[in-house]
């Protein structure tokens, strides 16, 4: 058996933990652009999706994933439940330590898609959806680009953290989303407006902060890759925001604060998947390139008149496919042995393999998305009735305020008819 390192296993339980920190920080970063009344409702589509995604993963996400291959297409059960996984080694940490940090990617990435159709989707159906999106579209991807036995990783696709199999494909089902649930009541014609942009920046700093363990970790060791990935996930940020609050600057004349959170993400976005395989200098470009195209996404849907709430189709579904295009450019073989040479350095074929892996998996989280949303249409009902969207999904979903001024919850409100009995509250005289 081979030996477990200690120093190894430690930086990936740490990265975990990082990890798992990035989904309350993207709870932070998508709330704050919310409307008041959807604070709470916008939360939960990212704090939920925590113990309900980590308990099927643990039942059999991973061995959909990682498992024993079926034609690179699949994994079986045979790890089930984690079952046999306690005293294997993968690479040199224990084997249920990277199943730790494969799981928290699988619980973010559901999440991220929430940002296409916040303020008007049920949230028994958020929850149908990403059951079924998790297991149909997330564990096959990653089988076909991270395991060993998965057609893409065998073809030679180069994806370090999760361009495509997070990003790419969480980016592109959101504007399946977009389309398929609607746009919201009013739109465009009322937009609406962040209602706490210091609560959006509060996040986008956290996400930064995780991403480290997201990427850094993704080395699965805490030596010269892991250094390499730290340096460009940073570089590759800080490009992004450059490149935005530039553009940003030039376009509308004045430099946002959303501008600049928006920016960062985007670089974070697009340095993914290349964070292990290209040099410091060529992250900041990925980032500043990947900035640009972003903007001009997020300005497209107002062309296109879709209704992408937060922008999700616009930083992370381009954002990662600008990083996974451009790692088949910067990529050098002499930085990771198990990379390869991108166009840049005289290997034009990684380019064309990295877009063959991009349009695999848009496409096929595209159709499946399509498909698992036409289900729960068909069964449950995918958005709320207009009056409740109209008065927020915090109340009519959640039966609470994040900023009421009686603080009273539906907890509350259940114990107190409990006390009384049932319907015995009645309404104060006005004063």
């Amino acid at each position: 058996m081979a030996k477990i390192d200690t120093g190894d296993t430690a930086w990936l339980i740490v990265s975990s933990a990082l990890v798992l920190l990035m989904t309350p920080a993207l709870a932070l970063f998508y709330a704050g652009m919310v409307r008041r009344k959807n604070v709470l409702s916008t939360l939960m589509h990212s704090i939920a999706a925590i113990p309900i995604l980590s308990v099927t993963w643990a039942l059999f996400g991973y061995s959909l994933a990682f498992g024993p291959t079926r034609h690179g297409l699949i994994g079986g059960l045979a790890y089930a439940g984690l079952e046999g996984l306690a005293g294997e080694v993968h690479g040199t940490v224990p084997t249920l330590a990277f199943a730790a940090f494969q799981m928290m990617f699988a619980v973010i990435t559901p999440a991220l898609i929430s940002g296409a159709f916040a303020e008007r989707m049920k949230f028994s159906a958020y929850v149908a959806f990403i059951l079924l999106w998790s297991t149909l579209v997330y564990d096959p991807v990653a089988h076909w680009v991270w395991a060993g036995g998965g057609w893409l990783f065998k073809l030679g696709a180069l994806d370090f953290a999760g361009g495509t199999v997070v990003h790419l494909t969480a980016g592109v089902s959101a504007l399946v989303c977009a389309l398929v649930v609607g746009k919201r009541a009013g739109y465009p014609r009322h937009r609406a407006l962040p209602h706490d942009l210091t609560m959006t920046l509060t996040g986008a700093g956290l996400l930064w902060f995780g991403w480290f363990g997201f990427n850094a970790g993704s080395a699965l060791a805490s030596g010269q890759l892991a250094a390499l990935a730290f340096v460009t996930t940073h570089l590759g940020a800080a490009g992004g925001a450059i490149g935005w609050l530039a553009i940003e600057w030039r376009h509308r004349g004045k430099p946002t604060a959303l501008g600049v959170a928006s920016g960062l993400v985007a670089g974070l976005v697009a340095i993914t998947p290349a964070a292990g395989y290209v040099a410091p200098w060529a992250a900041i470009v990925v980032g500043f390139v990947a900035s640009g195209v972003c903007y001009g996404a997020v300005l497209l849907k107002n062309r296109f008149g879709y209704d992408d709430s937060l922008d999700a189709f616009g930083v992370h579904g381009v954002g990662g496919l600008a990083g996974a295009l451009l790692t088949g450019v910067f990529a050098q073989k002499a930085l990771n042995d198990a990379g390869a040479d991108g166009a840049l350095f005289g290997n034009a074929r990684q380019l064309g393999v990295q877009a063959l892996a991009c349009a695999a998996t848009g496409a096929y989280a595209a159709v499946v998305t399509y498909g698992i949303l036409k289900g729960v249409d068909a069964t449950i009902g995918l958005r709320v009735p207009e009056v409740e969207e109209r008065e927020g999904l915090d109340a009519t979903q959640h039966g609470e305020e994040a900023y009421g001024d009686s603080g009273g919850t539906a907890y509350e409100l259940a114990a107190y008819e409990g006390e009384r009995g049932l319907g015995a509250i009645e309404e104060a005289p006005a004063e």
